[in-house]
């Protein structure tokens, strides 16, 4: 298939005064240089997801961008050794949409650059038949890592993202063809 893979690229993080954006607007300038992607953005602060899961328009067209995509990054930082509240709510909204796709992730926090939460996150997306990708970007002491102007020197960052990215596009290409030609038996 020659159509660009759909990224779709969630944004975890919904408190007051988030520094989700700065991470959020340097990893979408990277990713939209690739033009193996055609990427969106889901932005949960701007998607009101209801708490009780229950069925609402706006699950409804939650769940139709996510059936559309390809592949998914989540930008997420760490509160309390863990991942969001947001993020749990977002996965827990969807079912068959997620199966037999691949995610990425970049993380942002302090000393653990918001590892603790991949990990956990490892956990939740294999059990709605996820696949998550090797590589993760990392940012710790986030707010240190960015300039004014919303750009880094992080060499391992750049570095893990260009990965990332590679990966997550083979994944995406393989369980494309796969989900056309095989329908996942979930």
């Amino acid at each position: 298939m020659d159509t660009p893979l759909r990224l779709e690229v969630i944004i975890a993080s919904v408190r007051p005064e988030r520094f989700a954006p700065v991470v959020a607007d340097w990893f979408l300038r990277t990713v939209r240089a690739d033009p193996e992607f055609d990427t969106g953005v889901i932005d949960l602060i701007d998607t009101p997801l209801p708490l009780n899961l229950t069925d609402t328009p706006v699950v409804a067209a939650y769940r139709a961008r996510l059936a559309a995509a390809d592949a998914f990054v989540v930008i997420t930082s760490e509160y309390n050794h863990g991942y969001p509240a947001s993020l749990k709510t977002a996965i827990d909204s969807a079912k068959r949409e997620w199966r037999a796709k691949p995610i990425g992730f970049v993380a942002y926090g302090g000393l653990s650059g918001g590892l603790r939460a991949v990990e956990q996150l490892r956990q939740v997306v294999a059990e709605v038949h996820m696949v998550s990708v090797r590589e993760t970007v990392s940012f710790h002491q986030a707010k240190r890592a960015f300039d004014a102007a919303g750009e880094t020197q992080d060499g391992a960052a750049i570095d893990a993202a260009g990965r990332m990215l590679r990966q997550l596009a083979w994944w995406a290409r393989t369980l494309r063809t796969a989900r056309t030609t095989d329908p996942y038996p979930g």
